[in-house]
C-alpha cells in the first residue's frame, strides 16, 4: 500500500465531519424499526390499554434517544429500551394510584348512621298516613311516577291519586311541625 507524502493519513475510526451524527441516527432508527412492534405488543398486554401502550412506547423511545450516545455502546440496547418502558409504565401507574388516593381523601366519607336514621324517619312519617295516601305519596313523590301512572298501578283514577297525594303531603307537614316544636 503506497501513500502519497502530502496526503493525510486517516485512521479507520475517524469519519468525515457529519457522518457520526448520521450513523448515530441510523443506528437509532434501526432499533426503532426492529423493536417497535415487539415493544408495542408487550406494552399492550401489560397495560391492557392501546393508547396507554402507545404513549409509554413513544416516551420510552424518546428517553432512549436522549441517552443514545451511551445506550448505543451497551451490549443490549433493546433490554435498556424495555426496562425504560417498564419503568415509565410503573411510574405512571404509581402516579395514577396516588391521584386516586388523594381524590378519595377529598370525598366525604359516607355517614351510614345518618342514612339509617333518615330512612327510619321517612318510614315513621309515612306510617302516619292512611295506606292509600302512603301508596300515592310513595309512587308520585318518591318513585317519580305521574299521577296517571300511579292511578294505573293502584287501580284508581288519576284525580283520586292527586287528592290522596295532596292529603298525604298535608299530613306529613302537620306531623313534621308537631315533632319540630
Amino acid at each position: 500500500m503506497s501513500v502519497a507524502m502530502n496526503e493525510p493519513i486517516r485512521l479507520v475510526s475517524e469519519a468525515p465531519p457529519g457522518t457520526r451524527a448520521v450513523d448515530r441516527m441510523t443506528a437509532f432508527e434501526d432499533l426503532v424499526e426492529a423493536e417497535h412492534a415487539n415493544l408495542y405488543g408487550a406494552l399492550c398486554l401489560i397495560t391492557r390499554d392501546r393508547p396507554e401502550a402507545e404513549d409509554v412506547m413513544q416516551e420510552a423511545f424518546l428517553r432512549v434517544w436522549e441517552r443514545w450516545d451511551r445506550v448505543a455502546e451497551m451490549d443490549d440496547p433493546t433490554g435498556y429500551l424495555f426496562r425504560t418502558a417498564m419503568n415509565l409504565w410503573r411510574k405512571r401507574r404509581r402516579r395514577a394510584a396516588l391521584a386516586v388516593r388523594r381524590a378519595m381523601r377529598l370525598a366525604a366519607p359516607r355517614d351510614e348512621l345518618a342514612e339509617v336514621e333518615a330512612r327510619e324517619a321517612v318510614v315513621r312519617a309515612l306510617a302516619a298516613l292512611t295506606p292509600r295516601q302512603r301508596a300515592a305519596v310513595v309512587l308520585v313523590d318518591l318513585l317519580d311516577h305521574s299521577s296517571e301512572e300511579a292511578a294505573r298501578l293502584l287501580g284508581i283514577k288519576a284525580p283520586t291519586v292527586r287528592v290522596l297525594v295532596s292529603q298525604g303531603r298535608a299530613a306529613l307537614k302537620r306531623n313534621a311541625g308537631e315533632t319540630d316544636g
